[in-house]
């Protein structure tokens, strides 16, 4: 180091011992225009910055500068620590090396030269510096120790490639020790995933009023609300009666009070991004949560259901008969009840379990009659329950016989298609009891396309995960139900299984 560089770094000595001031005075990146500027924390990164623990699960609105910060805090602990590991993932390489080259490589080639800590091996993605930290991002990680681990858009790695984020929790998760960082952050993906269950276990703790220990993961949440740049000064925009319930909701439920320039954006906002907007921009955690996820198959339906109240409290109509439909599976057994009401379909209730046999789920229906009062017609059974034994070599028609059961055998659907478009076509008609149905209505929510990584595009094949059960049972209702006579009677005819009635039987 020459004699200039050593007085640049005396000169900042004192400053330089301080994070917070490094990370508001050292660093250029390209903002939203495109142009060079001096990083400097807006009040969401200082917010996050302040609330860090060993574990934080961030869960965001977009564009509040969440990676660019984590990223720069991760370069900024290679160059001031020794022997400092940092480990960033993305879900796909193309998304890796934009965050190597906008997040990492452009602050510290920025850096005036005196801080300019020499790199003494650079792979692709991935630099060793000569005080012995190392900083590399890449789309996973499982050897080695890290010292802080951001993992970005987990939500969204999360829905489009399970067994990824599976991979990060056992894999990358498991190389940071107990007293190193790791940030997952994201916009959120459905009420099912890997991101959703560690946000949902941060915020149980936050809810017990428990102090974390430093493998619990914390929970910190930012809402579009709390940005004064998302305002719009427009005294012509039209709030319609559902806006002015949607912000009365919010003013009443979570005391949140919007001024007429953050309303009018949101509406300005929500006529170009629909069904996402709470996705994108959410005001509450459960808001952001309730949207469906990109890729779901009834995702557009889902938002419609719930922006028309049809999810609510559903009642039991005492005297009406319950019809279970069904979907049977090696792993999973997921049961819909409805009750005719009119031309509607109201889905009163749900029930799923794995790893038992037909009398279970027998006995569960009979609960049903003895606590509920449900009084039962046949059960509506997938094509498979004659053919495919239940763990031995005995039918589950025959079982079904067997315990007192009544039921129609439906037809296998001609394709995987048909039953999505009849799906997607049913929800008008169906009203669901959001408390009863709740694990039901995630696994529609969840139900979703396979994702191509190489090509990096939804594939049109449904992804086999937990939430095809519930789909699956949902679509034989969704084509095989019939409301009055004349209705959908160009479908094949269910093969009636003839078997004794039983208590809670009509």
């Amino acid at each position: 180091m020459n004699a200039r560089n050593e007085q640049q770094i005396k000169g900042f000595q004192e400053t330089l011992s301080d994070q917070l001031w490094r990370l508001n005075n050292l660093y250029y990146i390209i903002d939203k225009a495109g142009k060079r500027v001096l990083f400097k924390m807006n009040d969401s990164q200082l917010r996050l910055y302040h609330a860090m623990w060993y574990r934080t699960a961030i869960l965001k609105a977009r564009q509040r500068g969440f990676t660019t910060f984590l990223d720069i805090f991760g370069l900024d602990s290679c160059l001031f620590n020794a022997d400092f590991m940092t480990g960033i993932i993305a879900h796909r390489l193309p998304d890796a090396q934009k965050i190597f080259r906008t997040k990492v490589k452009y602050p510290y080639d920025n850096l005036p030269d005196a801080l300019k800590r020499p790199i003494k091996v650079e792979r692709a993605g991935e630099w060793e510096f000569d005080n012995g930290s190392m900083i590399s991002v890449s789309t996973s990680y499982r050897s080695g120790t890290l010292q802080f681990l951001h993992v970005s858009e987990m939500g969204k790695i999360a829905a489009k490639d399970p067994a990824k984020a599976i991979e990060i929790v056992t894999g990358a998760f498991e190389a940071v020790p107990i007293d190193g960082m790791i940030a997952i952050e994201s916009t959120a993906e459905g009420r099912a995933g890997k991101f959703f269950d560690i946000v949902e276990q941060a915020r149980k703790l936050e809810d017990s009023g428990k102090k974390p220990n430093k493998l619990d993961f914390t929970f910190f949440f930012e809402a579009w609300w709390r940005n004064d740049e998302y305002q719009l000064d427009d005294p012509d925009i039209v709030i319609n009666a559902r806006m002015t319930k949607y912000f009365n909701d919010l003013s009443r439920d979570h005391k949140i009070d919007l001024t007429p320039e953050q309303e009018a954006w949101y509406i300005s906002k929500e006529k170009t991004l629909g069904d996402d907007m709470k996705r994108e921009y959410p005001s509450t955690p459960d808001e952001a949560f309730e949207a469906s996820m990109e890729g779901a198959y009834f995702r557009h339906q889902m938002a419609k259901t719930r922006r028309d109240g049809r999810i609510t409290k559903v009642p039991h109509l005492e005297g009406r008969t319950v019809t279970t439909w069904w979907d049977i599976g090696r792993d999973t057994t997921s049961i819909w009840f409805t009750q005719d009401d009119g031309m509607y379909v109201n889905v009163i209730d749900y029930y799923q379990e794995a790893g038992h046999g037909l009398p279970h789920y027998k006995k569960i229906l009979d609960e049903r009659t003895e606590t509920l009062g449900y009084r039962y017609g046949n059960c509506k059974w997938p094509h498979d329950m004659g053919n495919e034994d239940w763990g031995d070599e005995t039918t589950k028609e025959a079982k079904a016989k067997d315990l007192g059961m009544q039921g129609d055998v439906l037809p296998r659907m001609n394709t995987k298609g048909d039953g999505i478009e009849a799906g997607r076509d049913f929800f008008t008609r169906c009203r669901f009891d959001e408390e009863k149905c709740s694990d039901g209505l995630d696994g529609l929510d969840a139900y979703r396309k396979q994702w191509d990584d190489n090509y990096g595009v939804w594939k049109e094949k449904p992804l086999h995960d937990w939430a095809s059960h519930p789909a699956d049972a949902y679509q034989q209702m969704a084509l095989y139900h019939s409301f009055s006579e004349g209705i959908q009677q160009t479908r094949p005819t269910a093969k009636t299984v003839v078997v004794k009635p039983s208590t809670g039987w009509t």
